[in-house]
This record gives C-alpha cells, sequence and structure tokens, in this order.
C-alpha cells in the first residue's frame, strides 16, 4: 500500500485476541487522534513457533490498515510482556563509552537466555545521589539505576519481517508497560501501581516518578473470568460474557464469589508491590487500573482493600479525537492505551 510523507506515527498492538492500531499527529504539547482500527484474531507472533503465522497476520493488518486509511508507514510496535524479560538493576556512575560493557556484564547475572540468543538493550531511569549530596556525611560513589530489557533474537525477528510485508519501517518496538505508563501516566512524578487486564493475561507494573520499577505479568484476564462463570452457571461463553458486564461483582448472588479467586490474585499481586515499595521508605500515590477487563462493575470497590485511592485510567488526557469520532472512539480508550501509548512515543 502507498503512504504519504506525514509526521504522523503509527501504534501497533498485537494482543493476545485481538490486533490495534492507532495513528496520531503530534501538535505542540498533545496528539490528534487521524485514525485508528480494531480487528479479532488469535494469530501470536511473539514466540519461535510463530514464523508460520507471521504471513497470514500481515495479510489481516495491511487490510486493517487499508479499511482505517493509514497514511504513514512509521510504527512503534509492543512486546507481549510475557515475551520479554525486564530488570532494574544498579551500577556505579560511570562514562557513557563503559556503560555498555558494564551492562552486558551485569545482564549475564540476571537474563536467563545466553545473551548471543536475545536483543538487549537499556536505558538509564535515574541517578542516586550520595551522602554528602544529602547532606549525611562522607561521599560514596554515584550510583545510576538502568531499565534492562532483553527479548529473544527470534522474536525480534518475527517482528521485523511483518514490518517489511506491511511496507512498514519501524521506529522502535517496546514492551506494552512502557507504553501504557506513557499514555495513562505522562510525566507526572507519581507513584503509582498501574494494573492493566486484558482479555488473556494482566500486567501490575510498580512506576516510580513515571518510571517503570519493575512488571509482573499473570496469565489471567477477562477472559478467565467469564469461562469461570460459564462453567459454574452451566452456560454459554457468550451468554456468561453478558452476566459479567451487566451484574460485575455487585449484589448478592453467586456470581462475585466465582470471580474472586482470579480477582485475589490480581490483588495480592498488587498489595505484595506496595509492600515492598513501601517497606523501604517509600510511599504509592494511587492505583491505576485500565484495559478492557477494567470494565467490571464494582471492580474499584473489590480493589479498594489496597488501602490507595483507585483510578480509571483516562488515555485521552492527552490525545483530542475528532468530534465526528468521539461518540464511537471515546468509549475504546481502554482498549487502545497501548497502542496509542505506543504513537506517541518519539525518538
Amino acid at each position: 500500500m502507498l503512504f504519504s510523507k506525514t509526521k504522523s506515527q503509527l501504534g501497533l498492538d498485537i494482543g493476545s485476541s485481538n490486533i490495534k492500531i492507532v495513528q496520531l499527529r503530534p501538535d505542540n504539547d498533545r496528539f490528534v487522534l487521524e485514525t485508528y482500527g480494531i480487528v479479532n484474531v488469535s494469530y501470536q507472533i511473539a514466540n519461535k513457533e510463530s514464523s508460520a503465522v507471521i504471513k497470514p497476520v500481515a495479510e489481516v493488518l495491511t487490510e486493517l490498515m487499508r479499511r482505517a486509511g493509514v497514511t504513514t508507514n512509521k510504527v512503534v510496535a509492543s512486546l507481549p510482556n510475557n515475551s520479554v524479560f525486564t530488570s532494574v538493576i544498579e551500577l556505579p556512575k560511570i562514562p557513557d563509552d563503559e556503560l555498555k560493557k558494564a551492562v552486558e556484564f551485569e545482564a549475564k547475572k540476571y537474563v536467563p537466555l545466553p545473551l548471543s540468543e536475545v536483543a538487549l538493550s537499556w536505558s538509564v531511569i535515574d541517578e542516586k545521589k550520595t551522602k554528602k549530596d544529602i547532606g549525611l556525611g562522607a561521599n560514596l560513589p554515584e550510583k545510576i539505576k538502568v531499565l534492562l530489557t532483553a527479548v529473544p533474537s527470534v522474536v525480534i525477528n518475527n517482528y521485523i519481517q511483518l514490518f517489511k510485508l506491511c511496507g512498514l519501517e519501524a521506529s522502535a518496538i517496546e514492551i506494552e508497560a512502557l507504553a501504557l505508563i506513557r499514555s495513562l501516566v505522562g510525566e507526572d512524578s507519581v507513584n503509582c501501581i498501574l494494573i492493566d487486564i486484558g482479555a488473556k493475561s494482566t500486567s501490575v507494573n510498580l512506576v516510580e516518578n513515571g518510571y517503570l520499577r519493575l512488571s509482573k505479568n499473570l496469565n489471567i484476564g477477562g477472559d478467565s473470568i467469564t469461562l469461570t462463570l460459564a462453567k459454574s452457571l452451566s452456560v454459554n461463553y457468550n451468554r456468561a460474557e453478558q452476566f459479567k458486564k451487566d451484574f460485575g461483582l455487585s449484589g448478592n448472588t453467586q456470581l462475585p464469589q466465582v470471580m474472586r479467586p482470579i480477582l485475589d490474585i490480581i490483588r495480592n499481586e498488587a498489595g505484595q508491590l506496595i509492600n515492598l515499595f513501601e517497606s523501604r521508605g517509600r510511599t504509592i500515590d494511587k492505583v491505576i487500573i485500565s484495559g478492557g477487563g477494567s470494565r467490571l462493575p464494582n471492580l474499584k470497590e473489590y480493589l479498594s482493600t489496597l488501602g490507595k485511592p483507585l483510578v480509571s485510567a483516562n488515555p485521552w488526557s492527552h490525545v483530542v479525537a475528532p468530534d465526528k469520532l468521539k461518540a464511537v472512539i471515546e468509549p475504546l480508550g481502554l482498549n487502545l492505551a497501548v497502542a496509542m501509548g505506543l504513537a506517541m512515543r518519539h525518538s
């Protein structure tokens, strides 16, 4: 397909049950939505066995872009959290030309695969003050914190092949958590827990001063709840999904009790991250919930036992949609948050 030369960028989120695209154009301190698209498919390209499905995914994506009227070939794509290893490591402050070797040396202690089999990337996220800086006497060597990301090389190659088939030029490939922080937290200097509940999986992310500190991926999501309801009530999937949307965690029916074991896993994981962070003398300011699964009625009340203010994510805080699209697009914001955060990335 033919693309025009624009400053716009496409965010591509290949999820566990659909493909989502969002094209944004930067406009001063905000972004303008130009187009979007969603298609329900179950192809996965983020593993070693995915080579056979790259062509079918490319065909679906190309058609989706055509129908959406995408006008840019610049793309930023997301990697599912379960295909990426991330860790925050601490190093002495050293010259930039020595940092590469130091990071690679430390990475061998954390990455579960040989470095020859992964694409390794990192970024310095902050510097630690010395004792002298904070008035406690003797000076200590300064420290830096580095966000380390390792992705199996075969996964990166799958994405590169996909882009080539679709005529796209990759500006970057990054993990979902970073895109979510960009679209939902922005530049706010807050400490928060960001819970993103998708169809097949849930990510629980610890964010400090706007930077990702820790990300946990759980293999449960909205579909897990629906399937549990269907089995418990002896109804089909669609009927169970409607029950979930209509009643959620409200009322005195048996529905909330059926859902609790799954939701407890999410709540307990968030609670552990809060306790870990606050045991070091810091404070979590709020919990942000996002993803299609966060629409579950009364979910905020259920998570209130975490003891923190709960906020529903607002992906539209930095993105303006055309008036003709607002009624249709605004309810989809939670589903498009990752794709929006990807399209917002700048080099």
